[in-house]
């Protein structure tokens, strides 16, 4: 029988299997590369057996050994939906940031689609994810997952804290911390077998976030320098998607150098235990460590911030150059700036409050919110359901 191939299918199906069946790589049993490769076996592409067998025997083709050994058992019908039930999953993509790709969302889609009622939208602003997520736990949805940056992830949880809706990342953004700080491959396509996995076996925990002035964040609050580093990338968001790393190291020395007072103090901490600290200079309260990665290296500032903690907040009360790169070569180094010069540490810490002896720059997540003159925190505990891979 003859085969009539449409031109840009055949070229998708072909991106889909290189980079689905390179990214999820030997290690993922057999069950989980075949129902990426099912995706072949699908109504929507046309004589889809002869192109993965065309695949299979192409002199280019990068298939990891284990994925050729994996083969259909015999009496199982290609691209048949599995008798087991699956969850109502809501999948939200961020196309904007810097990891997402067309082809890698609709990898996605139809892998999770294998066991689960997937739904797909796409964030149009800022904003956009909560609303979704929100949405989606009103209309009984069990599962919202995020493929984007940080900051997508962190409205999805403003969206759905309180509710019972769980909520789960795959990462795509530039540097994503609180995906990698779980556990979770960096690349997305990779993930999304970890992530099948963990529902599967229904890992899902309960967990407690922080609130300031009451946005919920996920991993950290930064306060002063860092959230005037985090306006300087946000400004040039086109370049974000391509020079990532560079970027941010750009922007945080020519703001060290040139955009933020190193000679005064701008804010005052005060701690619930009476301890009040006037001579802020940068700060970032933890929910999670580590504060971020530097290419696979985390930089972790507090260990003693996790998920089983309340929060950790860490003021730096001098930013000369030495103090900074101290600092720095302690956290590369798998060491607790507990203690370090200029800096005052407190752990477990469930309520406490900033004030500013001017306004002051803040950033959640990643996500610059502006500048203030106060600001309150306080942790939450309980408040959010999350796949743990």
């Amino acid at each position: 029988m003859e085969c009539h191939f449409d031109a840009v299918a055949v070229g998708l199906i072909e991106d889909e299997l290189a980079v689905a069946l390179q990214c999820l790589r030997g290690w993922i049993e057999c069950t989980r590369i075949r129902r990426i490769r099912d995706l072949l076996y699908t109504d929507d592409n046309v004589h889809s057996t002869q192109v993965w067998r065309a695949f299979r025997h192409a002199p280019n083709s990068r298939q990891s050994e284990h994925a050729r050994r994996c083969t259909v058992p015999r009496g199982v019908v290609p691209g048949a939906r599995p008798e087991r039930g699956g969850v109502k999953v809501l999948l939200i993509v961020n196309s904007s940031a810097s990891s997402v790709t067309a082809r890698a969302k609709v990898v996605i889609q139809k892998a999770l689609s294998a066991d689960h009622d997937v739904t797909l939208s796409e964030t149009s602003r800022r904003g956009h994810a909560a609303r979704l997520a929100q949405g989606a736990a009103t209309s009984g949805t069990e599962l919202v997952i995020v493929l984007g940056g940080d900051g997508t992830l962190n409205e999805a949880a403003n969206g759905l804290a309180g509710t019972t809706t769980a909520l789960a990342p795959l990462p795509g953004g530039s540097t994503n911390v609180f995906a990698r700080t779980l556990g979770l491959p960096d690349d997305p396509i990779e993930a999304t077998g970890v992530l099948l996995d963990a529902v599967s076996r229904g890992s899902i925990r309960r967990v407690g976030l922080g609130s300031v002035n009451k946005r919920y964040f996920l991993f950290h609050c930064g306060i002063g320098y860092d959230a005037a580093v985090v306006a300087f990338v946000e400004r040039r968001g086109q370049l974000k998607r391509y020079a990532g790393h560079p970027l941010f190291v750009y922007s945080a020395v020519d703001t060290w150098l040139r955009r933020y007072d190193r000679k005064h103090p701008h804010f005052a901490v005060q701690h619930e235990d009476g301890m009040f600290i006037d001579d802020g200079y940068f700060g970032i309260c933890f929910n999670t460590d580590p504060y971020t990665y530097l290419g696979a290296r985390p930089l972790s500032l507090a260990p003693d911030a996790t998920l089983d903690t309340a929060l950790t907040m860490v003021t730096i009360r001098s930013l000369r150059l030495s103090r900074l790169a101290a600092l720095v070569v302690r956290a590369l180094r798998g060491k607790s700036i507990e203690g370090a010069r200029s800096v005052d540490y407190h752990a477990d810490v469930t309520d406490f409050t900033i004030r500013g002896h001017t306004t002051f720059p803040y950033q959640v997540d990643g996500d610059y919110l502006g500048e203030v003159s106060t600001l309150r925190f306080r942790y939450e505990p309980a408040v959010l359901d999350l796949v743990i891979p």
